[in-house]
């Protein structure tokens, strides 16, 4: 098959399969570029996931170019986007025509409860992962709680952590480095 296309298609049902945002996406990610594409590796896909959270846009959009572009350079990364948008965009216009007929039936109220469940449970899997793939040693841990102390605690702009969290990161493994040589 056209590499073109391959990328095309799997980015779809990528995005034909995920619920509730970008974080729901990445199970469904890993099975598809890491596990039965072999595309890239599991850790590319945290580094592309990571600094696609930072970045303006949609994080599926985001990572999909970075992939995309890594596979097969900008016409991959253009057509990872296409594909992983392109089933939201059909499936949202054929819910728009029609939902406003059937959004008050406690069948489809019901229904929305469970999908909502149901993608908080990806979402906490796909946490879960992240950390277990970003915390890999004592330094990493801290950085992590303390960062996830104070976006709870405080309004500081996210942006913010994540430019303090790499500066500290740079220092500590420069650090590091000096003291092994």
């Amino acid at each position: 098959m056209n590499k073109y296309l391959d990328i095309f298609l799997t980015f779809s049902r990528v995005g034909a399969f995920t619920f509730g945002g970008g974080y729901s996406m990445l199970p469904i990610l890993q099975r598809e570029v890491v596990e039965a594409k072999g595309w890239v590796e599991e850790r590319e896909v945290l580094d592309f996931y990571s600094i696609s959270q930072v970045l303006p846009g949609m994080i599926g959009i985001n990572t999909a170019i970075f992939i995309g572009n890594k596979v097969k350079g900008r016409w991959g990364g253009v057509l990872a986007a296409l594909g992983v948008a392109f089933p939201s965009l059909v499936i949202i216009m054929v819910i728009a025509a029609f939902i406003s007929n059937f959004v008050h039936l406690p069948l489809v109220q019901n229904a929305f409860a469970g999908i909502r469940a149901c993608v908080f449970v990806l979402i906490l899997r796909s946490i879960i992962k992240l950390f277990r793939g970003s915390v890999i040693d004592w330094f990493s841990f801290v950085i992590c709680v303390s960062i996830f102390l104070l976006s709870v605690l405080t309004d500081i702009n996210p942006i913010l952590y994540v430019v303090a969290a790499g500066l500290l990161g740079l220092i500590y493994r420069r650090a590091r480095s000096i003291e092994k040589a």
